[in-house]
């Protein structure tokens, strides 16, 4: 109270709307960090950041949340996790009879706070008599979907910002499928947050899980069962695998992923990886890289490269921080390395598990039962390896949250899903994770590897085959950064000018556009697009008349208008990216 009363007179100072919020806010937030941050802010008359702290909120999206940590509604931190988990822990309740005994499963990455918003997250919880899978240490994100499956929760957390910068993090939500969460559970959850904004009485007491009966460390027996249920999926080339001379160079990029890699890769018989040393060890600062994302290509890659050539390692393997994405890069004849695109490692793996389960079950092909999956953004090779192959192709909507629950919804119906994938190098292997997983990836991607070794073929020499086979699939993915909200909006309102689309693009035709903003869509008879729109986001589809397809996309966790385009050939056609 001391302090409130201190800072009164310039409280009292503010309009009525703002000095409200510095009031709540130093009545609720229980950490001197972020509380005396607001009050410096209110000491040196900083309106305009106090105005962006705390009259904005995080918004709740189907990737949960994602925000620099700092002080306010706007940030994350200790008061808004609290803050959220007590929305969700009554929405749960609402959707369920009884959560108390089915319980949550709560893991946390290595970024700064994590483990702190996880034992917050699973307070509250536990205040409310729940029963928390609190892992106790570190965790891939895979680990949170494979656990809610594993234990039938009622849902999962997952506290990690992936590949963002340090400065960042967040608080990812997996429904009792398995699966992210996905509309209209992101609006109904954000709107029980804003009902249940008050601390409860034990929320913030951190040690709460420690000294409770109702917590629960699933880390044994979920790391036991998720690499059983990963090695099920080796294509029994165990012998290939312990006889290979082949060494894969290996960087966590100052994430959680090297341990469990080293255990998959043993559960496979793959001789262990070689670490990238200054780069293998969770580090929340990320020293060596910018950008801890390996989708970065060769400048995220460098130290990798270096030590591959140090070693003679032909082939290198990268989990981003959370060890859900997968990079992958293969030192050519020429001396130089290609980092495989997102397309082309989705094709490769995607083949990997055709090749594999037609072995096993060859009275699956040609047949209505066998489903692969892609984004809308990501290549369609796998559409025309259907095509061919005699399985079920299926597009979605961007993001694996999307696939997940179109995996989920598939099994219901008695059909096999092999893999899914997306451009932005997320592979889901088998069903185990409903979500991509960068840990089983890479040992599919290992084993691949040794396989075509023993044939005397290469990933590359591989992935033209396959052009040759189905066709040459190109494609061109970039992004544009842009912070201002209001810019995006009018990028996206001139292309779709009083319901006008623009019928060329230089001398390019456009045949066709989607654009799932408005729900149009003119390649089908009433104009309407077959897959869902989203009022909140952006993203446009072209379709040329020379068969190449564009799509313009805002991201929904990054500051970024997004671009993707493919121009597909035809099966037979020669072709070589070896470069």
């Amino acid at each position: 109270m001391s302090v409130v009363y201190n800072l009164g007179m310039e409280i009292n100072d503010i309009d009525a709307e703002l000095s409200d919020k510095i009031r709540e806010w130093l009545k609720w937030d229980e950490n001197k960090i972020t509380k005396e941050a607001i009050e410096c802010l209110v000491k040196s008359r900083d309106l305009q950041a106090l105005r962006e702290c705390l009259l904005t909120r995080m918004s709740f999206g189907t990737a949960g949340l994602r925000a620099p940590m700092g002080p306010g509604y706007s940030k994350m931190n200790d008061l808004t996790v609290i803050q959220t988990t007590q929305g969700l822990c009554r929405y749960l309740e609402s959707s369920f009879d009884v959560i108390q005994d089915r319980g949550v499963i709560i893991g946390h990455d290595a970024r700064h706070n994590s483990r702190r918003f996880a034992a917050l997250a699973a307070a509250v919880f536990i205040s409310q008599g729940v029963r928390v899978y609190l892992f106790r240490d570190i965790v891939p994100t895979p680990y949170v979907p494979f656990a809610v499956l594993y234990y039938g929760a009622v849902c999962g957390i997952m506290v990690t910002a992936s590949h963002n910068p340090k400065e960042d993090n967040g608080y990812k939500v997996y429904w009792e499928n398995g699966a992210q969460i996905i509309t209209p559970r992101d609006s109904a959850i954000s709107s029980s947050v804003l009902k249940n904004v008050e601390p409860w009485a034990q929320s913030w007491d951190s040690s709460l899980p420690e000294q409770s009966d109702l917590r629960v460390d699933p880390l044994d027996e979920v790391n036991d069962k998720y690499h059983k249920a990963v090695a099920a999926q080796c294509s029994f080339t165990r012998e290939l695998n312990k006889d290979t001379k082949m060494r894969f160079t290996y960087t966590a990029m100052h994430g959680v992923g090297y341990r469990f890699v080293q255990q998959v890769f043993c559960e496979f018989e793959i001789p262990e990886v070689i670490p990238v040393k200054e780069q293998v060890e969770p580090d929340p600062d990320f020293p060596t890289v910018r950008f801890p994302n390996p989708e970065e290509g060769e400048s995220a890659l460098e130290l990798s490269m270096k030590t591959a050539e140090a070693h003679n390692s032909t082939v290198i393997l990268a989990n981003d921080p959370d060890a859900d994405r997968l990079a992958v890069s293969e030192k050519q004849e020429s001396g130089r390395w290609h980092v495989f695109t997102g397309n082309e490692i989705g094709t490769l793996l995607g083949w990997w598990a055709f090749h594999n389960h037609k072995k096993n079950h060859p009275e699956h092909f040609p047949g209505a039962n066998v489903y692969m999956l892609a984004s809308t953004v990501s290549s369609k090779m796998l559409g025309s390896m259907a095509q061919i192959e005699g399985f079920k192709f299926i597009e979605t909507l961007t993001g694996f949250k999307w696939m997940g629950n179109q995996t989920r919804d598939l099994q219901a119906q008695g059909k096999t899903v092999l893999f899914a994938f997306e451009e932005a190098i997320g592979f889901m292997i088998g069903t185990s994770v409903l979500d991509k997983d960068g840990v089983s990836a890479a040992a599919a991607m290992a084993e691949l590897t040794i396989y075509l070794a023993a044939q005397g073929s290469t990933l590359m020499s591989h992935l033209n085959q396959l052009y040759h086979r189905y066709g040459f699939h190109i494609s061109s993915n970039s992004y544009f950064l842009c912070y201002s909200k209001e810019k995006i909006k009018r990028i996206f309102d001139s292309l779709r000018e009083n319901g006008q689309y623009p019928g060329h693009c230089g001398p390019y035709k456009i045949l066709h556009i989607r654009d799932l903003n408005t729900g149009y869509d003119d390649s089908q008879p009433n104009k309407k697009a077959i897959l869902p729109i989203s009022e909140s986001s952006e993203m446009i589809t072209f379709t040329f008349e020379n068969g190449c397809v564009a799509t313009l996309r805002t991201s929904g966790t990054e500051p970024k208008i997004k671009y993707y385009t493919e121009l597909r050939g035809q099966p037979g056609e020669s072709v070589d990216v070896s470069g």
